[in-house]
């Protein structure tokens, strides 16, 4: 009879380092195990007295509990710490939009140029935001996150050094492009990251936390960048943001490790010179073969280590068709159109609220900067929320499809309709944000006490952001070989919708009149209700036939 030791006690790791000699391609990464399993495999081990049969037949019976491979080989603290930098970096795509907003007249005042001028910068802006992820995206996906982040935020932190010193236009439109250059994909690889990390089943919630921070950076970017031009002057927005991107810069280059999978894997094949990060304890779980747990348990579990050479296979080129291949497509375009919609309607009414509240309600300064947070604030709770909603609803849709979650080795979506998860309460966001603007748009017509406009800028940016967090997750999901080429695909659609909804928001409230205006908006966003019963009834149908003609995504 077999005696159980306890975990802790040393024998137990001989065992656990033989068996990584048993079992080529894989090593122990750092997860409990139990003293029952301990002591099936030590009875598992032959004795002399046993024959050659028994030997081979527990031999086997030994190898059926080595649990499948992990989706992530790292850690859960170093997966929090992922999270975080990919947020922090992910802030300058929508902190450049609307820390500039408030120092529009004042720049158009100090470089003796009409506001009209001014606004071309953010027109320009908001095409190389469409244009730079389709290369930036490609190439993550190809070469890994961590090159492709430490250059964007050299490249950014160089456009906003550059336009803190400018004295004329043209280096402002052409700085305000390069700046975009280094800030528009930082999201589009956020999504890639999360997807590199999170299992499906949890993927909602880390889009989330991905997205806080962007968030918040909306909220407040217009009340610093109104605070910053009264008291300090327009220059120093953009030293502001030069500090602050050199910060993400080192802590990106000391902290962050190669998450992509088509370059380590589940985070096991080991990589070296930039793709490493530059303090060394930050250890690939290869190096750390067995780890004490924090009691007498020790943690193991087995995760395949790769073996197509990811970590050296040659350089290719990044291909910016890749990302409007994806567009063909007919989930990925409904996705898109949705994600596209809204993002111009909510561009749209952050880029007029300003001009409206101080024609209507006749206020400026710090306190033209103030009426932004409301919908900033909501942004932030529906991002925060959205994650819950859309964990709940994958658990909901599973348990009626009789699937099994795996949230260890990730869950396995080629049969599982996940597009029933990700827009199973989407509705409500979708007719939520729709009412709201058109709501918002009469109210403004009319005069309204400024508290109403106010109330719906909250509700507008709390629905939208569910919707952003929904078709974002979704858009990843049904591309997991390729999530940040998805995301720039993304990127090019919202951002030539968004140009030209903040292009001819003007123009029609000129000609229509801002109830009709955002009535015409807000009807756009009742069509993407249609879109996404579109993409629910038949996206997992359309899938099936890509892969049947052999179209990997």
């Amino acid at each position: 009879m077999c005696r159980v030791r306890a975990p802790s006690q040393g024998p137990v790791r001989d065992w656990r380092f033989m068996l990584v000699q048993e079992t080529p391609h894989q090593y122990i990464a750092p997860k409990r195990i139990s003293a029952y399993e301990t002591y099936r495999f030590r009875c598992s081990q032959p004795t002399s007295s046993q024959s050659q049969s028994d030997t081979l037949h527990d031999a086997t019976q030994r190898d059926a509990f080595v649990p499948p491979p992990a989706y992530s080989a790292f850690p859960r603290n170093q997966i929090i710490l992922i999270l975080c930098l990919a947020s922090f970096a992910a802030t300058f795509s929508p902190l450049s939009s609307f820390i500039f907003f408030p120092a529009i007249d004042d720049l158009a005042r100090a470089l003796d140029v009409s506001v009209g001028r001014v606004n071309l910068t953010i027109t320009s802006y908001m095409i190389v935001a469409g244009l730079a992820p389709a290369i930036l995206g490609d190439l993550a996906d190809n070469i890994g996150r961590r090159m492709v982040y430490l250059f964007m935020m050299a490249v950014y932190c160089i456009a906003n050094i550059g336009l803190a010193l400018q004295k004329n236009w043209t280096a402002l439109f052409l700085l305000r492009m390069l700046q975009s250059t280094g800030s528009a994909a930082t999201i589009a690889l956020g999504y890639g990251v999360v997807s590199d990390v999170a299992p499906p089943s949890e993927r909602g919630a880390f889009v989330s936390g991905l997205v806080v921070a962007p968030n918040v950076a909306t909220a407040i970017g217009p009340i610093l960048g109104g605070a910053l031009t009264s008291y300090a002057g327009w220059r120093w927005i953009f030293r502001f943001l030069a500090i602050w991107s050199s910060i993400c810069l080192l802590l990106i280059a000391l902290l962050l490790p190669e998450t992509a999978r088509s370059v380590v894997g589940n985070g096991s094949e080991k990589v070296s010179g930039l793709r490493q990060p530059l303090l060394t304890w930050f250890r690939s779980p290869e190096q750390v073969l067995y780890s004490p747990g924090k009691d007498d348990g020790s943690s193991t579990e087995l995760v395949s280590l790769p073996e197509d050479g990811r970590g050296s296979r040659r350089f290719k080129f990044p291909n910016p068709l890749a990302s409007l291949k994806l567009l063909w497509a007919k989930d990925s375009a409904l996705i898109t159109l949705i994600f596209g919609v809204f993002y111009m309607n909510l561009s749209s009414l952050q880029a007029s609220t300003s001009t409206l509240f101080v024609q209507t309600h006749n206020i400026s300064g710090i306190g033209l900067g103030l009426v932004y947070l409301p919908s900033g604030i909501g942004s932030c709770i529906g991002a925060y929320y959205a994650g819950s909603l859309m964990d709940h609803d994958y658990r909901v849709v599973a348990r009626k499809n009789n699937f099994e979650i795996n949230k260890r080795a990730g869950d396995d979506l080629a049969h599982f309709p996940i597009e029933k998860a990700r827009f199973q309460s989407i509705w409500y966001a979708l007719s939520a944000a729709s009412l709201s603007m058109v709501g918002y748009g009469w109210s403004m017509q009319f005069k309204v006490h400024m508290a109403v406009p106010l109330v719906l800028h909250f509700f507008i940016g709390l629905s939208t952001a569910v919707v952003f967090n929904m078709s974002g997750t979704l858009l990843v999901d049904i591309h997991p070989k390729s999530p940040s080429t998805a995301q720039a695909a993304n990127s090019i659609v919202r951002a030539f919708l968004a140009g030209g909804g903040t292009a001819c928001i003007q123009p029609f409230v000129d000609a229509m009149g801002v109830g009709w205006t955002f009535t015409l908006f807000g009807g756009l966003g009742m069509v993407c209700i249609g879109f996404a019963w579109l993409e629910r009834a038949f996206g997992q149908r359309w899938r099936d036939k890509m892969k049947a003609r052999g179209v990997e995504r």
